[in-house]
Parts: structure tokens; C-alpha cells; sequence
């Protein structure tokens, strides 16, 4: 799946896998990690950052686009500041 080819869909199919996932599995040793959930696969990768994931996946011969979360946060990544 080309980035090119991301849909909105594949973006609800995967909160939707990363709401499931949370509901059966305790988290609290992952907060603040990274998560990468495939849409397509269902599969769900932990690390320290979306680079470490994305070497990850390429040990293992994958490239396909993940969606990004960050545990125990509302948002992955807040910008700007108004200090």
C-alpha cells in the first residue's frame, strides 16, 4: 500500500485496532512509547519512536505505511508553543 493509496478508511481501521488493542492489554509499561499499527495486517509494533519502528519493520523486509500513536497520549505530536 503506497502512501499515495492511504485512504481515511485505513486511518479508522486502524484507531479502531489501537482502541481494541488497548481495551485487551495493559499498557502502562508502554507509556510514552510509540506504536504502529498496520491497517491492513491488524499488527501492531511498540518502540522508542516511529524511526525505531520504521527500522523495525525494514529488518524484517516490511515498508508498507503505518498509523502512528503515542501511548498514554491524546495526540502523537503537539506543535508550537505559546509560552
Amino acid at each position: 500500500m503506497a502512501l499515495a493509496n492511504w485512504e481515511e478508511s485505513d486511518s479508522a481501521k486502524a484507531r479502531q485496532i489501537w482502541i481494541d488493542y488497548q481495551r485487551q492489554h495493559d499498557l502502562s509499561a508502554r507509556i510514552g512509547q510509540t506504536a504502529g499499527i498496520d491497517p491492513r495486517s491488524g499488527r501492531i509494533w511498540f518502540g522508542s519512536s516511529v524511526r525505531d519502528i520504521v527500522s523495525q519493520r525494514a529488518a524484517e523486509g516490511l515498508h508498507s505505511p503505518l498509523y502512528f500513536e503515542r501511548v498514554g497520549s491524546e495526540a502523537y505530536l503537539h506543535k508550537g508553543s505559546r509560552w
